[in-house]
């Protein structure tokens, strides 16, 4: 049995392209005339009343963001401040769609933009990992919300730091009466229609709401609740919707982004459900096996610890490998041009010129002076001079003699 609804007012800005949207198929389907209207507006406070706070934004080291308007009046608090960020500031966004928004007022980089996957409590997980840095938290002037609940319950050192202002707007435009529903989706959005509309409780009209910080701001003001999300078979508002639309039993609410702190559950479509482990109740046992789990801790450190030493222990050996490889090079070539050509220079052409020329030229000249100029010259010179001169001047002067008497005679 399906429930007539017509005309809804949901208390969101209108969507840039419908189709695209979740309400797409609630129009299609079920021919419902959707207006869109945002009950209250952001107004960012002054920054008169922001320096009374005596927060310095240079003091801190890493920014949370929860939503768009929470970037854009930080900024803006920036620069009316005149204060400067510096560029090793880290960014915490509680999605990746706020974190891709901050291109738009800074140079983005990974490793100094973390995000969570689509939760509030999946952001806690991540600044886990980074607890002492220095949270600021631009937020609104709320004394309290699901966001800082989560933040105090996962005990994290943090400032709250009001930079806006969230006011009810004017809704006296509208007939209540003419709408079959109002979609609601935060308690500033409950707090504006009770402004508008005191009597709200008195008109025939179906309150749903989406998340249960306004489930329980209706329930402060006695609002009856009657569409509820998000569901386990519908996460969305619109899904929401159309359930009631067919008649379908409603479900119980399942835990939503801003009311799961860092180690609470998180109740999504299609997650299996962790197994509880067994419970001890002999306390000797429980020791026992807590000893044994220490000692299994333990014995995992040192063999991660043997295992490091073991890896410093070869790059060692290959550090200094491969400086012997690289100091070798100039070392071996001067001692083979130091030693091997020393040796050459002084020992081969030493001994080749001490003993081949010396006893080359020694004995060739040896030979050839003994054997030729000695002995031949010596016995020519000394035989046949000798025999041709005494011959010569034996027989010469002789008969020169003898010729030149016999001439003087007559």
């Amino acid at each position: 049995m399906s429930t007539k609804i017509k005309k809804i007012l949901i208390s969101q800005p209108a969507p840039a392209d419908l189709e695209k949207s979740p309400y797409r198929n609630l129009v299609r389907k079920y021919n419902v005339d959707i207006t869109f209207y945002k009950f209250f507006e952001v107004v960012g406070i002054s920054a008169s009343d922001f320096r009374k706070t005596r927060i310095h934004i240079g003091d801190y080291t890493a920014i949370i963001f929860n939503s768009k308007n929470s970037i854009e009046h930080f900024f803006r608090m920036v620069k009316e401040l005149r204060e400067n960020v510096s560029e090793n500031m880290k960014y915490f966004c509680s999605t990746e769609a706020i974190a891709l928004y901050l291109q738009n007022f800074i140079q983005y980089r990974k490793r100094k933009v973390f995000f969570g996957n689509q939760y509030f409590s999946d952001l806690l997980e991540v600044m886990g990992k980074h607890r002492d840095e220095k949270f600021l938290f631009p937020c609104s002037d709320e004394k309290q919300t699901e966001y800082t609940k989560a933040l105090d319950k996962a005990k994290f050192k943090y400032t709250k730091a009001p930079m806006y202002t969230s006011q009810p707007r004017n809704l006296k435009q509208f007939d209540i009466d003419s709408f079959d529903a109002i979609a609601l989706f935060s308690p500033v959005g409950v707090r504006s229609l009770v402004k508008n509309f005191p009597d709200i409780k008195e008109h025939n009209v179906l309150i749903a709401a989406f998340g249960t910080s306004t489930h329980a701001a209706l329930k402060e003001n006695g609002i009856k609740l009657n569409i509820a999300a998000p569901t386990q078979s519908a996460p969305s508002m619109a899904m929401a919707i159309e359930n009631y639309i067919m008649g379908k039993t409603p479900e119980s609410v399942v835990v939503t982004k801003g009311d799961m702190s860092r180690r609470g559950v998180r109740n999504t479509i299609n997650t299996p459900a962790k197994k509880s482990k067994p419970v001890i109740a002999n306390k000797e046992v429980y020791k026992q096996r807590m000893e044994e789990k220490k000692a299994q801790a333990a014995a995992r450190r040192a063999a991660r610890a043997a295992e490091r030493a073991a890896k410093e222990a070869a790059d060692k050996k290959v550090a200094e490998a491969a400086d012997k490889a690289a100091k070798t090079p100039s070392k071996a070539p001067a001692k083979t041009a130091a030693k091997a050509p020393a040796k050459s220079a002084a020992k081969v052409p030493a001994k080749t010129a001490a003993k081949t020329p010396t006893t080359t030229a020694a004995k060739s000249t040896t030979k050839s002076t003994t054997k030729s100029a000695p002995k031949a010259p010596a016995k020519t010179a000394a035989k046949a001079p000798a025999k041709t001169t005494t011959k010569t001047a034996a027989k010469t002067p002789a008969k020169t003699a003898a010729a030149k008497a016999p001439a003087k005679k007559k």
